[in-house]
């Protein structure tokens, strides 16, 4: 079935009720005593002056997702919403002036231009998916493939500034997840999001970014050639307009959208307090499944995941834990690696199989990055011996030495034989 996963519909059906985790009944009363309604008024985007009219209301700051839907019970169309802005009805000043110099056919020009498209809520490509959220967007911006004929959708999220093993993890599990026919989303940032995309687009899977700034706003400008080819052989999404800057408040908001489109979020690496624990907070909001990729205690960047393992979430050692957890393929007796192959086929087994004894020693006992001295002692072999078979692993491409320390390469697959 097409769009199982986001909920994407066949033309002529249209979602109605709006699926959330909380009922909106129970919400403060808004302006006028009014309680936001739990369904967007049918035929609120119905016409072109009310895609034009939306298009307008998702660049004004004030106008949140949630007023918007809290208006819509007394203005039940995007053109009576964007006249009630004008009118000084609906949101600050500052937006109402916006509206008032807005040319709502000039910003549809803009987004045509751009090779984009709005999708707006009702529409046949909108995913229900969002509609678990307390606070869906009335429509998204998107540039490439679609929405449409994803199947399944994972959502691998960390550190920025991420370690060297931490972008090769998300590389793999991407990796992986494209080899089961599954889209990895992410926010299109640096570190484990970008790795997570390029792993995606490596594996010729399907990727989804979810952006914080405008539909032709590329953030960081260092990802710029990564999200045109993102938008070009995966779908780039946003909830804003062209020329929408990314300012702070909508990395949350694009962190929300990010754990709605999917069926699980991964943290890779995150250090206490990052933005990848507000995804999964929001996962565990929609209830979606959460995981998380251990890491040394005595790193920083270990503390988001090692947190989330000890209140509960999938602990996650390789491509074959996470797809077998998800469903999406059977697990392998090697228990799950950091092979980036594909499931079942037992490639971490089938290394340890073609190591010599000191090797296989050496590699089974770094478990994180350690000393040599360390490694030494957990194989039972002397210092010598400990060096040498490091020196045979690292020409072998499966071990590497980071700051004194040795580690194993996350994509790792069996030596040739002979």
């Amino acid at each position: 079935d097409r769009g199982e996963w986001l909920g994407v519909k066949d033309r002529g059906e249209r979602p109605a009720m709006l699926r959330r985790p909380r009922d909106l009944g129970d919400a403060p009363p808004g302006a006028a005593g009014r309680r936001t309604p739990d369904t967007w008024p049918d035929g609120f985007v119905a016409s072109a002056a009310d895609r034009h009219a939306l298009l307008v209301l998702l660049g004004l700051a004030s106008v949140t997702p949630r007023r918007l839907l809290a208006e819509s019970a007394v203005s039940p169309s995007a053109d009576a919403c964007l006249d009630a802005v004008r009118a000084g009805r609906l949101g600050s000043p500052a937006d109402r002036a916006r509206a008032a110099r807005a040319d709502p056919v000039g910003v549809a020009e803009q987004v045509a231009a751009l090779g984009a498209r709005l999708v707006a809520v009702g529409d046949p490509e909108y995913p229900t998916a969002l509609l678990d959220l307390h606070d869906p967007p009335a429509g998204l911006l998107l540039r490439g493939q679609g929405l449409g004929r994803i199947q399944a959708a994972v959502a691998i999220v960390g550190a920025r500034s991420c370690s060297p093993t931490g972008r090769e993890v998300a590389a793999a599990l991407a990796a992986a997840l494209a080899g089961a026919g599954a889209a990895t989303v992410s926010g299109g940032a640096r570190g484990i999001d970008a790795a997570a995309h390029r792993g995606a687009l490596e594996a010729g899977g399907p990727t989804i970014a979810v952006l914080g700034s405008g539909i032709d706003v590329a953030y960081p400008r260092s990802n710029r050639s990564l999200l045109e080819e993102v938008a070009q052989r995966g779908t780039l999404v946003s909830e804003y307009p062209p020329g929408i800057p990314p300012e702070p408040f909508r990395f949350p908001a694009r962190n929300r959208i990010v754990a709605a489109l999917s069926r699980g979020v991964v943290v890779v690496e995150g250090a206490a307090g990052s933005g990848s624990v507000i995804t999964a907070d929001y996962a565990l909001q929609l209830g979606r499944e959460v995981f998380a990729v251990p890491g040394p205690v005595t790193s920083e960047l270990a503390q988001a995941p090692l947190a989330l393992l000890r209140d509960g979430a999938g602990l996650i050692r390789g491509p074959e834990d996470l797809l077998g957890d998800l469903g999406l393929a059977r697990g392998s007796e090697a228990g799950g690696g950091w092979d980036g192959g594909p499931p079942g086929g037992g490639p971490i087994r089938a290394l340890e199989r073609q190591l010599a004894s000191p090797d296989l020693a050496t590699w089974r006992a770094i478990v994180a990055p350690l000393p040599a001295e360390a490694i030494a002692r957990a194989a039972r072999l002397s210092m010598g011996e400990a060096v040498a078979a490091l020196v045979r692993l690292e020409l072998l491409g499966l071990v590497r030495r980071v700051g004194g320390r040795y580690e194993r390469r996350a994509a790792t697959t069996p030596p040739a034989s002979g």
